[in-house]
């Protein structure tokens, strides 16, 4: 499980540029935890002070606003890594993950990763590149909700799902249409709205959980 570990920070953007032998000695320090079904790992607005990693399985990261509903920021799967900015701060969690299947987290505290960081000032700068990085993404996507409407947010994120396949972009693995909603910050009737529009407009193809662009879709409704 310790290869595992190393091969999976190795692969994280964060430790881009570290070398081997001072990334191993943080997957020494790495603790590995089980999750099973439907477990909640983090609740918004927590003090808790862990980096996890997605050794497997996949998990939902979400935050909640008026009267209990969620918006879901993201779904991670195997070889991603949530919680990294409370590796340097204390300030209580901005979301929520839960587990969508059984899964194993790899997990490093934050004294041991400070220990570790004092250990190799060197490598500071380029782990504070990576994490500005990341938090002007989540800035730009928070403003995306914020100014667009539905039939753009939901196109933004078909887009941003789909994969290049010969002359073809195509989505294998089609989210159900509540799981869009939540993602996009709708309801699922707003995201079935766009759907068949879309499909009536000869935008898209829809079938089973395969969604194939036959165009590209105008940029606005």
């Amino acid at each position: 499980m310790q290869l595992n570990i190393f091969a999976n920070l190795q692969n994280i953007p964060l430790f881009a540029g570290v070398p081997d032998d001072i990334l191993e000695s943080l997957a020494l320090k790495t603790r590995v935890s089980k999750f099973p079904k439907h477990a909640t790992i983090i609740t918004e607005g927590d003090d808790s002070t862990s980096m996890y990693i997605l050794l497997s399985g996949k998990v939902r990261v979400f935050t909640s606003y008026e009267e209990g509903k969620e918006i879901t920021l993201l779904v991670q799967e195997a070889g991603s890594y949530f919680g990294e900015l409370a590796l340097l701060t204390c300030e209580p969690r901005s979301a929520s993950v839960v587990t969508m299947e059984k899964t194993v987290c790899g997990i490093i505290n934050q004294s041991d990763f400070i220990q570790w960081l004092q250990s190799h000032p060197e490598i500071t700068l380029t782990l504070l590149t990576v994490m500005s990085g990341k938090i002007r993404m989540l800035t730009e996507r928070v403003k995306q909700l914020a100014l667009s409407n539905v039939y753009e947010r939901t196109i933004t994120h078909l887009m941003r799902m789909a994969r290049q396949e010969g002359e073809l972009l195509i989505i294998k693995k089609m989210p159900t249409q509540q799981e869009l909603a939540n993602v996009v910050g709708a309801s699922r009737e707003m995201v079935n709205k766009v759907l068949k529009e879309l499909i009536k407009g000869g935008y898209i193809t829809l079938q089973d959980k395969t969604l194939v662009f036959e165009s590209k879709p105008p940029s606005s409704w």
